[in-house]
């Protein structure tokens, strides 16, 4: 039986031209890249090129890229080490209520333990900041605002160029999580006008274990890691050869398909969505309908839980997730959906299709085949599901 997986906001296979660029990394070219010996100047030499590649993706210059061990680690080194730099400036942060946790957490972390005050913006009913609420949120104390660039959940889009002018306006610090972004987006550093950018390897086909931080030149950034001066004393710690040249090369891959792959993955979202809508009644779709990342998808399906439908995918060999791979296992609905205003019990029964570069218009179809089959199996048994019997006409929205 064939796998479709339908969960590439998750995590993506390691590309074959990604992997064997690594490989020599695990053999030959073992050296340290801080050692003066031919062995460490080859493997630096190999990482600066990477840092290269990954910069051109960014439109800055390589001096402005620090690698680090993950997106989670650069919103980390981004939020934390914008604020314990800039004390003398304020002690208040802003971000929004739907940002990973990886921001989520660090924001709520440096509130417990450092008296850092923060504020936490609302959206609108499709995932969207309110450019305005972030002006009367800024005050003269205010150090950084930290948005993504687009949501994983329901890959709504902000607008990060607008958000940006209001704090470089205001003299204050930008940063976005624009893990979920990179390589589908846009993602020039000089356009959308930030101070801070985190990505990650492997949501592009790259490998686990390794992400990126755009600091702009001049911006004060206290180190997270302590120890030697590697990434020009920005993060200590002998760098993930192997990984590096993993999310350069993966990086270099995704620019030059960005566009094309765009327009596929959109065809195929809405080929998806288009075939739920019209198989399946009483579902919703979360999220904004037009500014949104092309492969992503989030559907409600009412009157049932998404993990009976996750579990029915999986047994016809289809693999999708119910939110952020980082919180699947939580019995909470959705925090970004919440925050959307999306009723708890419908909540409950949402599901995110998150679509790569193998899927194809065949497994769209079969995947609305098993869903179809799946919620009607699950309504059967649901005590609130409305009856065929009744009546009631199915509505989707």
């Amino acid at each position: 039986m064939e796998y479709i997986y339908l969960d590439h906001s998750a995590t993506t296979p390691v590309r074959d031209e990604v992997l064997q660029a690594m490989l020599p990394f695990y053999g030959p070219e073992f050296g340290n890249p801080s050692s003066i010996h031919s062995l460490g100047r080859e493997v630096r030499q190999s990482i600066e090129a990477s840092r290269e590649k990954v910069a051109k993706a960014l439109n800055c210059d390589p001096s402005e890229v620090v690698f680090t061990g993950s997106g989670t680690e650069s919103d980390n080194q981004a939020i934390k080490g914008a604020v314990f730099a800039n004390r003398d400036r304020g002690d208040h942060i802003i971000t929004t209520k739907i940002e990973h946790h990886a921001v989520l957490h660090t924001f709520e972390y440096l509130q417990k333990h450092f008296n850092i005050r923060t504020t936490f913006l609302g959206v609108d009913r499709h995932g969207l900041v309110d450019p305005e609420e972030l002006k009367r949120a800024i005050n003269q104390k205010t150090i950084l605002v930290s948005v993504m660039q687009a949501n994983n959940e329901v890959g709504t889009i902000q607008p990060l160029p607008e958000l940006a002018n209001i704090c470089r306006e205001n003299k204050v610090l930008f940063h976005s999580d624009a893990v979920q972004a990179f390589g589908k987006l846009e993602t020039d550093v000089k356009t959308l006008g930030v101070d801070l950018l985190s990505l990650s390897a492997h949501k592009i086909y790259g490998p686990k274990g390794v992400g990126a931080l755009y600091v702009k030149k001049g911006t004060r950034l206290h180190p997270l890691i302590h120890g030697g001066g590697h990434e020009r004393n920005r993060r200590a710690g002998t760098e993930n050869a192997a990984g590096i040249v993993g999310l350069g090369t993966a990086a270099e891959l995704a620019a030059g398909e960005r566009l094309a792959q765009g327009d596929r993955l959109s065809a195929l979202r809405e080929r998806l969505w288009q075939g739920i809508k019209k198989n399946i009644p009483h579902v919703r779709r979360n999220g904004h309908p037009e500014k949104s990342l092309p492969g992503t998808l989030n559907v409600s399906f009412e009157y049932i839980e998404g993990e009976g439908i996750l579990l029915s995918l999986d047994m016809k060999g289809i693999a999708a997730s119910s939110g952020s791979a980082c919180t699947s296992g939580s019995l909470e609905p959705s925090h970004v959906l919440a925050a959307m205003g999306v009723p708890t019990e419908i909540a409950q029964g949402s599901l995110r299709f998150s679509l790569g570069r193998d899927n194809t218009e065949q497994q769209m179809d079969y995947a609305v085949e098993v869903l179809a089959q799946a919620v009607a199996r699950l309504r059967e048994m649901s005590p609130i599901a409305p009856r065929p019997s009744c009546g009631i006409a199915g509505k989707s929205s």
